[in-house]
């Protein structure tokens, strides 16, 4: 006779991270420390600027472009200096913005035997940081070319996981590793009205401390809210 057991599916709990699992933004919070520092251009913030209103009024907006124009700051730069600089700029600026609320959840999460990812548009080395110290068991994030000598470029591999991205990677990455059919989005977890394809994906979406968009859809949706400091 055959094995008549049925396999649980995997559960999974996604993340998103800026805003969400910390109290900031990532890349903002990071360019504002390159302009100090002096590694980017008035010209590049000032385009950056113009970006982040128009973002700001949900307009149409090139994601990768955003992304190289912060990164141009480590164009030429070899990939293992530049991810060193990024992990203690992670470790200086960024780990103690962690929300606790956060770091409790990710634990419940893993004590109940689910996966835990980050899927977020962050800038790859960050993320990976903020996984040595805290309970994610896979993270998902925007990566940035590295030519044929090893050093990074100012453009995007792929597409940036942002909006609907995130639940398309986490549903390859997902196929790829447990098989279709599975595994389940148990848990999710975002603070911006850019999430709501993830959330809306999952058997439990919940959003966190979410931005105005965001706020009406959970109230429509009846999607619990998380007021996480």
């Amino acid at each position: 006779m055959g094995d008549s057991r049925q396999t649980k599916p995997v559960e999974i709990a996604a993340f998103d991270f800026d805003g969400t699992c910390i109290s900031g933004n990532s890349p903002v919070i990071l360019v504002s420390h390159l302009v100090r520092k002096g590694l980017l251009g008035k010209g590049t913030l000032l385009r950056i600027l113009c970006w982040a209103a128009a973002y700001k009024l949900r307009l149409p907006q090139n994601e990768s472009w955003v992304r190289g124009a912060v990164f141009s700051a480590f164009e030429g730069k070899k990939k293992e200096e530049v991810d060193e600089y990024l992990r203690d700029f992670y470790d200086s600026h960024l780990e103690k913005l962690f929300r606790a609320q956060a770091n409790e959840v990710i634990e419940e999460h893993r004590a109940a035997g689910r996966e835990v990812w980050a899927v977020t548009a962050t800038f790859e080395p960050l993320i990976r940081q903020a996984m040595t110290q805290h309970g994610y068991t896979q993270a998902f994030s925007t990566r940035m070319k590295i030519d044929s000598d090893g050093r990074y470029t100012r453009e995007v591999e792929g597409l940036p996981v942002e909006g609907s991205q995130k639940l398309e990677v986490l549903t390859r990455e997902a196929n790829a590793r447990f098989g279709k059919g599975n595994w389940v989005l148990t848990h999710a977890y975002g603070d911006h009205h850019s999430d709501r394809t993830l959330l809306a994906a999952a058997e439990h979406p919940f959003a966190v401390t979410p931005d105005r968009p965001l706020r009406r859809t959970a109230r429509n949706r009846e999607w619990p809210i998380l007021n996480w400091r």
